[in-house]
């Protein structure tokens, strides 16, 4: 079982797009719960594919987790279920210009479904990217990319926008046991987005449910819960995932009872088993608001 390299991938596609950014970089001043206020202006989410998300402050753009390549370019990750089934399974819902439209990149961590060959390929060397550590930073920087950044909880400011790496963990503890799935599955983080007078909104990332998930959800209080939630899956611990599911999106829900639950990381590739119809139907099933309880389609708008 070669997960390493499956979830790194090793496809390159050609071209590059150029776009012009302009990046300003401050420590936070003032704590999370200064900022915590009542929100009087709109934040804008859209659903890209799979991880592959935008939140939008006020004309500040972040893209997150940017998978760019087109349908079926990439072989199933080794070592998962469903690993026959080529990846991506669906096409990006607009062109690749329109997703590069962004200010700046947040990448949670760097598995191949997040930051795949034609991100690296397409996206502009200049662009300002944000990493979990200085790990990332470094293996992004390889690629020649020249304003990349750790992010960090403390949090760091762009353009009037507080961003804090929160902590995910990729798999269950038995799966961390395991030397070789731990090296792949690696380390992962969350990420909280805050600005006075805009509601706040954690993006969870690839993460099970945890202490540091109820942790995150009770330090900051989001008003928008960003899950990935298809339920991905390992060949070794086939009553397990790495990610979260259906019942964590109940747990969400139940758990901040003021915060709409946002679900995202389905039907785009082959390991994650929770498709968005089931998701719906289980919504249904356990009487939760539709409001509240939302299963974006790629593509779709959504403002907070």
């Amino acid at each position: 079982m070669n997960i390493v390299k499956s979830l790194t991938g090793t496809t390159l596609l050609s071209g590059v797009i150029f776009l012009t950014a302009c990046t300003t970089f401050a420590s936070p001043a003032a704590n999370s719960n200064a900022v915590k206020q009542t929100a009087t202006n709109t934040v804008e989410f859209q659903q890209i594919r799979n991880a592959t998300i935008k939140l939008d402050y006020d004309g500040t753009t972040f893209l997150v987790d940017p998978m760019l390549a087109p349908k079926n370019a990439y072989p199933g990750f080794e070592g998962t279920v469903n690993s026959n089934i080529r990846y991506p399974m669906v096409d990006l819902p607009m062109p690749v210009a329109e997703v590069l439209k962004a200010d700046a990149i947040i990448l949670t961590h760097l598995h191949a479904d997040h930051w795949d060959d034609a991100a690296r390929n397409l996206v502009p060397r200049d662009m300002p990217i944000f990493t979990q550590d200085e790990a990332d930073a470094a293996i992004v920087r390889k690629d020649g990319f020249t304003n990349v950044r750790a992010l960090t909880d403390q949090g760091v400011v762009f353009k009037g926008v507080i961003i804090h790496k929160t902590i995910g963990q990729h798999g269950t503890d038995e799966m961390y046991k395991v030397p070789e799935l731990a090296q792949s599955l690696g380390k992962t983080m969350g990420l909280v987005f805050q600005k006075p007078n805009y509601k706040t909104v954690y993006v969870a990332g690839d993460t099970i449910w945890d202490k540091e998930v109820e942790e995150a959800l009770t330090r900051y209080k989001p008003d928008v819960v960003i899950l990935n939630t298809g339920y991905a899956k390992l060949t070794t611990f086939v009553n397990d995932s790495i990610i979260m599911g259906k019942d964590d999106v109940y747990r969400a829900y139940k758990f901040s009872p003021n915060a709409q639950i946002v679900n995202v990381h389905m039907d785009t590739v082959n390991h994650a088993t929770l498709t968005r119809a089931e998701l719906r139907r289980f919504i249904e099933e356990k009487h939760l608001d539709k409001q509240r309880a939302l299963v974006p389609n790629d593509g779709e708008y959504y403002k907070f």
